[in-house]
């Protein structure tokens, strides 16, 4: 049998087609628009995603026999805002995961309602990437379109919903909503109260290895696919990309560098840290999971190659990096603000230590770097919950990089794990689908069958210590500079 695993991201949807030994028949990608209307802002159009996902289902499986496709199932950017009115029309935009326009609700949120109320209520504290502040934001802002909503959705759970008519979400992808309890998985009563929110309005909540309907039959025409395809709930991305990478169970630990960056410690166990750094989700295996979210990671590396060095040659950019753990350019990779563990949408990027000698290979070294000292920020804070890791997966565009994979391992000083597929969220969304349809009998018993460890990167004992001394000096310059941020806004 075939699946489909739907990875809806932010610049394009990724589709990809799988077998059920787990051999990847098929990679169609397709763009889309993203929008900024106001800085800081960043919106997308989901007739957009569906329009190119219909599309790309159909080149997808152009050239398969079609009744061989059992499952379809997503991965999908999280926190996005998608709102419905009883006519099923999208009322507005869906405001996106990286949009930094709620700080004024976000603050009320964690100061006004309180954090340890947040916590207690969902397990987590308002960010300003979270879809709870984006309801406060629409109800303060545009209350016309806050009266007509009827259906509250995220991003995949859209395409769901226009391929079977099931209004539908799932457990991980919930979770970072700020309105649903993680621990005992349902909608949080006293969130829905706090956001003006009524049950009706919020899905029906599925695990994300659930079936929950098949093609709608005009869709199953238009795709030329069996009716008989279910659909199944899927994940958020990086949920799915922890699945895809075989990050499940107790106390593994995946590492992306997508266009956000995230490390992700998968857990049997809920739990919660004191300072809620990290998020504290459900996972797509039925468990839960902590996780930090860098709102800008290999997009950092994007935004300098192609907007600032003016060139798409990556790895010729990289092939003049030598001095690894020897540079000194800092680089705060908070583009967008930042989320985990700072929490801070003011926060803005920065380079600093240039001096007459430095060259573009150190400024672009810098960004790497940056990145992947954010991201560690977060494993620190894993760390101080007791929590130990000895080795890492690794996915996302910035992993095809073998400059930046020694980088993780060196600056983590962890073992890092290359796997056969690194295709991140489609893969374990295609994974999902073949749970799902019954090819597997669990999530966990999929991840051990399908997804192969090929090559494992060690960490350069004299590198890595050089990187300690230099993560050191990191840490500092948030803190030294982070007053100033809100001052250059004005």
């Amino acid at each position: 049998m075939l699946y489909i695993g739907v990875d809806l991201g932010t610049s394009a949807v990724k589709l990809l087609l799988m077998d059920e030994k787990g051999g990847i028949v098929n990679i169609v990608s397709r763009e889309y628009p993203l929008y900024f209307p106001n800085p800081g802002w960043s919106e997308q159009n989901p007739q957009d995603w569906y329009e190119q996902t219909m599309e790309g289902v159909k080149e997808l499986t152009a050239s398969c026999d079609k009744t061989q496709v059992a499952g379809i199932s997503f991965g999908g950017q999280m926190h996005g805002l998608v709102i419905l009115d009883k006519e099923d029309r999208v009322i507005r935009p869906a405001i996106l995961w990286n949009d930094g326009r709620t700080a004024e609700e976000t603050d009320y949120l964690n100061q006004v309602i309180g954090k340890e109320k947040l916590s207690e209520y969902t397990a987590n504290i308002a960010f300003a990437g979270f879809t709870a502040p984006k309801i406060l934001w629409v109800k303060k802002h545009e209350p016309e379109n806050f009266e007509k909503i009827a259906k509250i959705m995220l991003p995949k759970d859209y395409l769901a919903y226009r391929l079977s008519g099931c209004f539908c979400t799932d457990v991980s992808d919930a979770s970072g909503m700020l309105l649903f309890d993680v621990k005992n998985k349902c909608w949080s009563e006293s969130m829905m109260e706090i956001c003006h929110v009524r049950r009706d309005q919020l899905a029906s909540i599925y695990e994300s290895y659930e079936a929950v309907g098949t093609l709608k039959p005009e869709i199953a025409r238009e795709l030329g696919l069996p009716e008989t395809v279910k659909v199944i709930a899927g994940a958020g991305d990086n949920a799915a990309a922890a699945v895809g990478t075989g990050t499940v169970g107790d106390g593994t630990c995946n590492i992306s560098l997508g266009t956000s960056g995230t490390i992700f410690i998968a857990s049997k166990k809920f739990g919660v840290d004191s300072n809620n750094a990290l998020h504290s989700f459900a996972h797509a295996d039925g468990y839960y999971h902590l996780m930090g979210c860098m709102l800008s990671a290999a997009s950092c590396n994007k935004w300098w190659m192609e907007d600032i060095l003016k060139t798409e040659d990556f790895a010729g950019e990289q092939a003049g990096i030598k001095k690894q753990g020897k540079n000194n350019v800092y680089f705060l990779p908070y583009l967008m603000g930042e989320r985990s563990p700072h929490n801070d949408p003011s926060a803005r990027g920065t380079f600093i230590g240039l001096t007459m000698d430095t060259t573009r290979e150190d400024m672009t070294q810098a960004v790497l770097e940056g990145v992947t000292f954010g991201l560690r920020d977060s494993f620190e804070v894993a760390k101080s919950l007791g929590i130990q890791i000895e080795r890492t997966k690794i996915c996302g565009g910035g992993a095809k990089s073998p400059l930046w994979r020694q980088m993780v391992a060196d600056i983590f000083n962890l073992k890092v794990d290359i796997i056969e597929s690194e295709e991140g969220p489609g893969y374990g969304a295609a994974i999902l689908a073949a749970v799902g349809c019954g090819e597997y009998a669990s999530v966990q018993e999929a991840a051990d069958k399908l997804v192969k460890v090929v090559k494992t990167i060690e960490p350069d004992p004299e590198t890595a210590a050089l990187y300690e001394e230099k993560y050191q000096k990191f840490r500092q310059i948030y803190p030294a500079v982070k007053g100033l941020f809100p001052i250059l806004e004005k």
